[in-house]
This record gives C-alpha cells, structure tokens and sequence, in this order.
C-alpha cells in the first residue's frame, strides 16, 4: 500500500517506520520531561541545590531549544531533514548519559544544555519530517499518533520517575533514555529515507544570539526577582533583555532570511495557531511542577504517591490525541484546539483550589480534565500550523511552531515562580524559592497562596489563548 498525491509516494513500510521513528522521539521527549520534573526536588536535596537552581535544570534545556530551534529547522531544510532529526537522536542520548554522572548542579545544567541541542534537532524537523511522509489531509491522524506517544512517555516519565526516584536513584532517570536513543538513532539511519527539497536557506545567526541574550538576561531578571524582589540589580538585567527583545524584533525586519517567517505570519490559520500554541504553553508548561512541588514538598508524598495521582490525565489525553486528529481532518483545527484550550483552562483552575488538607482525588480530577484538554490541543493545532504552510517552508514552520511554544514554556516557570512569590512576605519567599533547606510543611500555607495566584493568573492566559485560537480562519484540508 502507498499514498501518492503527486509529490507524495511512500509505502507502507516506510511510513510505519518513519511515524514509528518519529512517535519514539517524541515518547523520549515526553518521558524526558516529566521524569525530570518529578525528580526535582530528590535532586534538589542531593546536589544541595535550592528551588530556582533546579528550575534552571528545566530552564537550560528549554532556551537552548527555543533559541536553536527555527535555526536546526533550517539547516533541515537545507541539508535534510532525516539526517538532522538523525543526529538529534544522537547527540541526546549523549547528553543525557553525561547528565546521570553529574556530581553538581551546574554540571548537570552544563550537560542538559548538551541534551537540548539534540532535543532540539529532533523537535524542530519531526513535524517537517511527518510532513514529507503524508499529504495534509491525512496529518492530522499523524499528529494525533504524536500526542499519543507523547502522553504514553509522559506516563511512562512520571511512573517510571516515580520508582526510580523514590527506590533507586534519580540518576537513573537520565540514563533511561540511553537504550532508547540507540535503537531510535540505528532504525532512523537504516530506514528513514530523506525527501526534503534542500532549499538554500541563510542561517540567522545574530537573530539567534539576539533570542537568546533577550531570554536569558528575561529569566535571569525574574527569577532572581523571585526572592528578592524588583531592585536596582534586577530591574536591570530585565531592562537589558527588553533592550535585546527590540533589537532583535528590528533586527528579523530587515534580515533577508528571518527566525520568524513574517510572510508565514501573514497567514491568518498559521498565526492563529502559533499564537495559541505560545500562550497555551506560557498558561500550562509550569503547572506539573508546582502540583509536583506541592504534592512532594508540602503534602509529604514520595515521588512514585505524587506520580499515580497525576497519571489519568496523561492517559486520557493519549487516547484522545489520535481521534482528535482524526477529527481535525474532518472539520479543521479551530473548534476541537479551542474547546482543548477550554477544558485546560477549567483544570488549572480547579489546582488553584488546593489546600493545606485538600483531598487528593482533586488533584486527579483536574489532572484529567487538563489531560482531556490536552489531547484536543495539541494534535488539532500542530496539524492546522503543517496544513497550511506551504511544502517548500515545512521545517520553517514547524519550527516556528516550536520556538513560539518553547518561549511560552522556558518564561512560563519563571512567570509562575514570580507570581506566586508575590503572595507572601519577602522573607518567606527568599527561604521557600532561594534557601537550601527542603519545602516542607512550616511553608505550606504561604506556598499555596503562591500557587493559587499563579495558577489563576494561568487561566486567564489560556482564556487568551481561545481568543486566538476561535479568531482563525478557514482552513483547506483538501490538498
């Protein structure tokens, strides 16, 4: 069996082993991701680190990949997409052997920065690569694959985390991903055939330095302001990061080949989604940690307790992803991504009802309605963004899709700690946020207040969110 829609002529081999190859990067991303945030304050206590130098463990490899990620889309498209995404596989597994032998917190940020570089080659040319494989009409039931595979490793992370950590090691929660690279690297350089145009493309390498100096000096000015408040020093290094966001932004007018693909933005579908896509991430990406965070910290749960009261939601948004995308085929991405973002929306906002003695069934209750959100999200949105872009511009657009996501998710944690330091005394918020010692009880009350305001204040980004979301246009699946 074989799909051929002109350029499009792939057989059936090749497409089940290259959406096979495509969902294991993504099941490693995903088991990546909520392995490490469930592991954060074991690390926390080993390394003798305090709570915004583990959230930088999650920052480092989040602005690598925002900052790398249009560019590796790029050079994708340049010199192949396969062999990219490839060499992705690769250079993470690399990395995240070398993060399990970290002895310190900064050497375990050095190697996550080594860990993102591969994340990000493998993220910014999957879509582009799914792409290559399936004509538009039939994405979306790819994508949905995606997210399936995406809440299957995100399953996989927080269970698997939950016993590693708390019986083993968490060490071992990097050192999962090495078998894994190795047999997704062997079966992407043995099958996957490479199909992309290799369009000559110019690297934009003063927009990526600009990107990242912008963020870093943004995430360095909040976080720190997250014990210590605005101050001279702070305000400072914000300004500084304004200073490089504009010239940035005046830099990609004049730049012949930008990071942001303005004629791409023109498109109202493809800005719609991109929009939703970064004040969805920016609303939800922190929320596991400070439910992760409450749950271990304040309420005394062992890692592998706070794992299994957070795993229905990941289930059910795995079941949902590939009829979601199914249905996104069918009838377009704006009705089932905007009904998501609702859904989302109403869990976050059942978190920011928790308690010093909440019942834990609402965490499971807004775990799964955010997880129900999710799967209508994530399947829907991706494919309207590949849908209708145009082929030559793929890897472009897929990773404009994750820069704008990426920047929503690294500002997210540092949006969310600021906020929620807001609601206590300055002291109590340079002990929780900066000092050493473990969050426990004697901080509760003041850390949720914290969480209650910051997760409020997420919801009304996601309501954002939908404002983009429903103002797309019409799409056409029928190319």
């Amino acid at each position: 069996m074989s799909y051929n829609s002109h350029e499009y002529k792939v057989s059936r081999k090749e497409l089940i082993v290259g959406l096979f190859v495509i969902v294991l990067g993504v099941l490693m991303s995903a088991i990546d991701s909520t392995i490490v945030i469930l592991a954060l304050p074991v690390m926390m206590k080993d390394l003798r680190a305090n709570i915004v130098e583990m959230v930088w463990v999650i920052l480092i490899y989040i602005l690598v990949v925002t900052v790398l990620s249009t560019q590796l889309g790029r050079m994708g498209d340049k010199y192949g997409r396969v062999r990219f995404y490839n060499l992705g596989f690769l250079i993470f597994t690399v990395g995240s052997g070398l993060s399990a032998a970290s002895i310190n917190a900064y050497m375990l940020l050095a190697f996550r920065a080594i860990q993102a570089l591969g994340g990000g080659l493998i993220s910014s040319n999957s879509g582009a690569v799914i792409a290559d494989l399936l004509p538009p009409n039939r994405r979306g039931q790819a994508y949905g694959y995606t997210a399936l595979g995406w809440n299957v490793g995100a399953i996989l992370g927080i269970l698997l985390g939950g016993i590693i950590v708390t019986y083993v090691s968490w060490r071992y929660i990097f050192l999962i991903n090495v078998p894994i690279g190795i047999v997704a690297t062997y079966i992407g350089y043995m099958y996957l055939k490479e199909r992309s145009p290799k369009l000559v493309k110019r690297l934009d390498i003063r927009g990526s330095a600009l990107l990242g100096g912008s963020l870093t000096f943004l995430l360095v000015g909040l976080t720190e302001a997250v014990g210590t408040r605005l101050n001279p020093f702070t305000e400072s290094i914000i300004a500084a990061g304004l200073i490089l966001l504009a010239a940035f932004a005046y830099h990609e007018m004049k730049f012949s080949d930008p990071i942001i693909n303005m004629t791409l933005l023109k498109n109202r579908v493809l800005s719609g989604s991109i929009m939703a896509a970064f004040l969805q991430a920016l609303a939800n990406y922190s929320v596991l940690f400070l439910v992760i965070m409450y749950l271990q910290g304040v309420r005394g749960l062992t890692p592998f307790n706070a794992s299994l009261l957070v795993v229905p939601g990941y289930i059910l948004g795995g079941v949902l992803g590939p009829f979601m995308g199914r249905i996104s085929d069918r009838i377009g991405a704006r009705i089932p991504a905007s009904l998501g973002l609702l859904a989302q929306s109403i869990g976050i906002f059942t978190y920011s009802f928790l308690t010093l003695n909440s019942p834990m069934w609402i965490i499971t209750l807004a775990a799964s309605i955010n997880g129900i959100g999710s799967g209508m999200f994530y399947p829907a949105n991706n494919s309207a963004v590949m849908a209708n872009a145009p082929r030559e511009h793929y890897g472009a657009a897929s990773g404009t899709l994750r820069m704008f996501a990426n920047i929503g998710m690294v500002i997210s944690f540092a949006i969310s700690l600021y906020i929620a330091s807001l609601s206590m005394p300055a002291y109590l918020a340079q002990e929780i946020f900066l000092g050493t010692s473990v969050l426990n009880s004697s901080f509760g009350y003041a850390f949720t207040k914290g969480i209650e305001t910051s997760f409020r204040f997420s919801v009304i980004l996601m309501l954002l969110a939908i404002v983009f979301s429903l103002l797309r246009g019409k799409e056409n699946r029928e190319k």
